[in-house]
């Protein structure tokens, strides 16, 4: 089939994404665990006491204000290592992608559509948490509103392309979803939700920052903080979303 002209590739990715969503929001416990689950637990979390008293260890700052950018990390990494991957992976698996491919539509208007589309979900999540954190548990909003927003859409971008190159290879839903989950917990690691990165020895930490999380939530950190994020941090992120991106588009399969 021809393919679909630069002209119309605009309008066609427009559509696509609105069918997208529809889709999306079809898939019930996807939708919780990527959109609902993430402000669902910073509001559990806040409500530890221990979470909003001032740490002197942490600048007097409050633990809860260190975990706001983990949680909207997290939530991304749900969207895009058990959601997305899933989702679209199951859709190879129904036939969906092989009826599609009778179509003119791209492989590469196909990814776009689905990055484009989580990535405006994601973002109304995300400005949930930062909203939650401001108003119930007094974590002040990101210093540098350009900064953050910069470093947010390089973590978004950079999941979402190791989302989407998850279920470009996993033969099934099920695998998508098995190896989504093996990449998510040592992402997570990485990101401090266990162990948060102040706390990591100096090899734990330099390995942190060259994973998508690691960079991500120091980049974050550092724009709540007022600083603009370290050049490498940004480049890595930059560098895992050019990485996964290229290699999704090329093993992409239809069926």
């Amino acid at each position: 089939m021809p393919a679909v002209p630069a002209a119309s590739a605009v309008p066609a990715l427009f559509r696509l994404t609105v069918t997208e969503t529809k889709l999306f929001f079809r898939e019930p416990v996807i939708v919780f665990f990527a959109l609902a689950f993430p402000p669902i637990l910073l509001v559990v979390l806040g409500l530890v006491p221990s979470m909003r008293q001032p740490d002197p260890a942490l600048g007097g700052g409050t633990a809860i204000a260190l975990y706001v950018p983990i949680v909207i990390a997290l939530g991304l990494a749900m969207f895009a290592l058990n959601g997305l991957s899933q989702l679209f992976a199951t859709y190879r698996e129904k036939g969906v992608l092989r009826r599609m491919r009778t179509t003119p539509v791209r492989p590469r208007i196909m990814l776009g559509a689905q990055v484009l589309m989580a990535t405006v979900l994601s973002v109304v999540t995300m400005v949930v948490s930062l909203l939650i954190g401001r108003f119930a548990f007094d974590v002040p909003l990101p210093r540098q509103a350009g900064a953050y927003v910069l470093g947010y859409l390089l973590v978004a971008l950079s999941l979402f392309a190791i989302g989407l190159l998850v279920a470009s290879v996993a033969p099934s839903g099920k695998a998508a979803g098995a190896i989504g989950t093996l990449t998510f917990f040592p992402l997570m690691f990485f990101a401090g939700l266990w162990v948060p990165r102040a706390g990591m020895n100096s090899v734990l930490r330099t390995i942190s920052d060259f994973t998508p999380l690691g960079a991500g939530v120091q980049a974050l950190q550092d724009a709540t903080s007022g600083h603009w994020p370290q050049p490498l941090h940004l480049a890595v992120l930059l560098g895992w979303t050019i990485l996964a991106g290229r290699l999704a588009a090329r093993y992409f399969r239809w069926e």
